[in-house]
């Protein structure tokens, strides 16, 4: 299991700015390392953004997003109190899933 999932949300009027990163090595399988062995392919394939337990987003990725990617988008109807919950399943099978509750 990876790094904590990083979420922040901040509500502005009625839309909210929320940002998240996924703290995760994203190896291409092309990078070798110092001594000039292939570093082995390793990326998150896919991941899940939901509100209060009912998906909002669902993405795929592969080996061209950078290391520990950073997502940022607005929504509206989020509210304090409210949670976003963040999953995500790499091409090893390591899982992660964390969650914030907006305030």
């Amino acid at each position: 299991m990876g790094e904590q999932i990083k979420i922040r949300a901040q509500i502005k009027g009625d839309m909210t700015d929320i940002r998240i990163l996924m703290q995760h090595p994203m190896e291409t399988g092309q990078r070798k390392d110092d001594k000039g062995q292939t570093l082995a392919m390793h990326f998150i394939q896919t991941f899940t953004v939901s509100h209060n337990g009912k998906t909002m987003i669902e993405g795929q990725l592969n080996t061209s997003v950078s290391k520990n990617p950073l997502f940022a988008f607005k929504a509206r109807g989020i509210k304090v109190g409210d949670k976003i919950s963040v999953s995500w399943q790499d091409s090893a099978g390591d899982k992660r899933q964390d969650e914030i509750v907006v305030s």
